[in-house]
């Protein structure tokens, strides 16, 4: 089957003032969707990756054939990471908090939520150019903060420098907040922690330490 852009569960200026009208129609309607058209074009004829979810093609991405190896990672990583991004924010106000659990792992890896915060926006500072900053859950169930350049994500074996299932992650390309930030990265990561979705942070822990058990 066909990947196709997801609906948003907001309205495109929900978010405001962390994230502006103009800024979501463009990142979600421009963006998003040529990574999802591209993504689709470049697994015509792949009959034996049809079966494959998102989360999987970012995987095995590596060992995909030469051909399409370059798109599927471009895209397909761009797909997963849009699709995750919009479900990690709402509304401000409406967000919840991290629950006990993710509370607790937080002040284990990071001493506290502040410092938590302040290692994510660091990984997204110093991120060159375009890519993601991430908190990921690791195969001993432990957490720790990442970023990866462009579209790829933590799932990427082979590609990314620390695997892990990604809970929450944050996009620093320019097209995700220059509109309102011109250059100002760090007034936007500032900005974004009033609109993360704490439920569906909560959730994706609950999750992957599950599945790590």
């Amino acid at each position: 089957m066909p990947f196709t852009l997801p609906e948003l569960s907001y309205a495109s200026n929900a978010l405001e003032p962390a994230v502006d009208a103009a800024t979501m129609d463009i990142h979600r309607g421009k963006h998003h969707k040529a990574y999802v058209d591209n993504l689709n074009k470049a697994l015509e004829g792949q009959a034996a990756l049809a079966h494959l979810s998102i989360e999987d093609l970012c995987a095995q991405v590596s060992t995909l054939p030469e051909a399409i190896k370059g798109a599927v990672r471009n895209n397909g990583g761009g797909h997963f990471n849009h699709s995750m991004f919009w479900q990690l924010m709402c509304p401000a106000g409406q967000g919840g908090a991290p629950s006990a659990q993710l509370t607790a792992a937080i002040n284990g890896a990071f001493t506290s939520l502040d410092q938590f915060k302040a290692q994510l926006a660091d990984a997204g500072m110093k991120r060159f150019g375009s890519g993601w900053a991430w908190l990921i859950v690791k195969a001993n169930g432990s957490l720790g903060v990442t970023s990866t350049p462009n579209q790829d994500n933590p799932l990427m074996h082979g590609i990314a420098d620390v695997l892990g299932t990604p809970i929450l992650g944050v996009d620093v390309w320019e097209h995700a907040y220059y509109l309102h930030y011109q250059n100002r990265r760090a007034d936007y990561l500032a900005a974004w922690w009033s609109i993360v979705n704490w439920h569906e942070v909560n959730r994706r822990f609950t999750a992957a330490t599950t599945s790590t058990r």
